[in-house]
């Protein structure tokens, strides 16, 4: 089970997926920046909507677990599951199975900024204007 920090993570996405890496950010307005990451360090399977709102996270059901297992060849270390909503008429799941999952907490400015604070940092996407 995961434990989010306190704070108002009603909005989701992914900011940024890779072979080695899934990052999924939130915030209570993600339009310019986020203040939650939850960075999963080589994902081996990833089921998620793209953007998302209001997620429940639990423990993953005992077929999701047989699933998983089925799919990599072992149970991994990190194995996340949850419910949100994703704009459908019911909810959408999300599954996500990884080496580690690293919660990280600080603001993330979508759009380019200088002068950052400690702690802040630009979305990977970010250039300085042309």
């Amino acid at each position: 089970m995961i434990e989010l920090p306190e704070g108002s993570w009603w909005d989701w996405d992914i900011v940024a997926w890779n072979p080695g890496r899934l990052c999924l950010g939130a915030g209570h307005d993600i339009s310019y920046a986020h203040g939650l990451e939850l960075v999963f360090s080589d994902p081996v399977f990833v089921t998620c909507p793209a953007v998302f709102q209001d997620p429940v996270f639990r423990a993953p059901t005992p077929d999701e677990l047989l699933f998983i297992a089925r799919q990599v060849g072992e149970t991994p270390p990190v194995l996340i599951a949850f419910e949100a909503d994703a704009g459908g008429s019911s909810l959408a799941s999300g599954l996500v199975a990884a080496g580690q999952l690293d919660i990280v907490q600080g603001t993330v400015f979508r759009y380019w900024r200088e002068n950052l604070a400690v702690g802040e940092r630009l979305a990977p996407w970010v250039e300085p204007p042309a």
